[in-house]
């Protein structure tokens, strides 16, 4: 595997799997409460169970949307006076994935700035059998594996391997959450700024997505060729930023103590 030989695919590894991670917290909490509903010596096996299917959907994901991705003629033209693109199957799945990001990040930002956390969903007055239980979690983590599978085409995308790294980063973040899954979810509780920064992300991983689809049509807008984001610079923010907050975190436990 000489695409390990290169330290870009162990940074992307690394990094996606801590997104992976921290955006996988919303679906431990919903496993969680769902699996709660149940006895307790079944509820580690309906959670386990639950992140199964959630790693089933998003390596299922992956492989459908690296396929999409591959469609690198244009299917239609733009001709327009201050535009100009090739658009293809990769550049409409990268923008539509972009945007869906920019939405999904700035909303969630909103309702943690706000307080407007919506209620996460559950079946009231039923008593839930192990089936049912799985078939909501199943359910669920249809959803979830969307915003999972996007950022990883944003941080792979144009790297060498892409889709092996991503569904490497996919498994052993899924086999973290197994292990770790009651503890992972009240460590982000714990320290919510963790939450914020990975939704700072995604904004970034949004941007970038929107530019590489523009750039990938060959898109010139008035005039200017869009060209793309060097991933370096996204490498750098990230890690910079997790430097700071690790220093925050130690901080304020510091100041606990004292």
């Amino acid at each position: 595997m000489e695409i390990f030989l290169h330290i870009e695919t162990w940074v992307a590894l690394i990094t996606l799997t801590f997104l992976e991670i921290v955006l996988g917290i919303d679906n431990i909490i919903f496993i969680s409460i769902t699996a709660g509903k149940l006895p307790k010596n079944k509820v580690k096996k309906a959670t386990n169970i639950g992140l199964f299917f959630a790693m089933i959907f998003r390596i299922l994901l992956l492989i459908g949307v690296s396929y999409i991705i591959a469609m690198k003629e244009p299917i239609f033209n733009i001709n327009l006076s201050w535009l100009k693109a090739g658009i293809s199957g990769q550049s409409l799945i990268l923008l539509g994935g972009g945007f869906f990001l920019l939405y999904k990040s700035t909303h969630e930002i909103h309702q943690k700035v706000e307080g407007t956390q919506e209620e996460t969903p559950t079946v009231k007055g039923i008593k839930s059998s192990f089936t049912k239980v799985i078939i909501q979690i199943v359910l669920i983590d249809i959803v979830f594996s969307f915003d999972s599978v996007l950022t990883a085409v944003g941080m792979t995308n144009g790297i060498k391997g892409a889709l092996l790294i991503m569904i490497i980063a996919v498994i052993i973040s899924i086999l973290i959450m197994m292990i770790f899954a009651a503890a992972v979810g009240k460590f982000v509780n714990r320290h919510p700024t963790v939450q914020m920064l990975a939704l700072s992300f995604l904004i970034l991983i949004g941007f970038m997505l929107v530019t590489e689809s523009a750039h990938l049509s060959n898109a010139v807008i008035f005039g200017q060729h869009v060209g793309a984001i060097p991933k370096g610079y996204l490498y750098f923010a990230i890690a910079f930023s997790l430097a700071v907050e690790a220093l925050n975190m130690r901080v304020r436990k510091m100041l606990r103590k004292s």
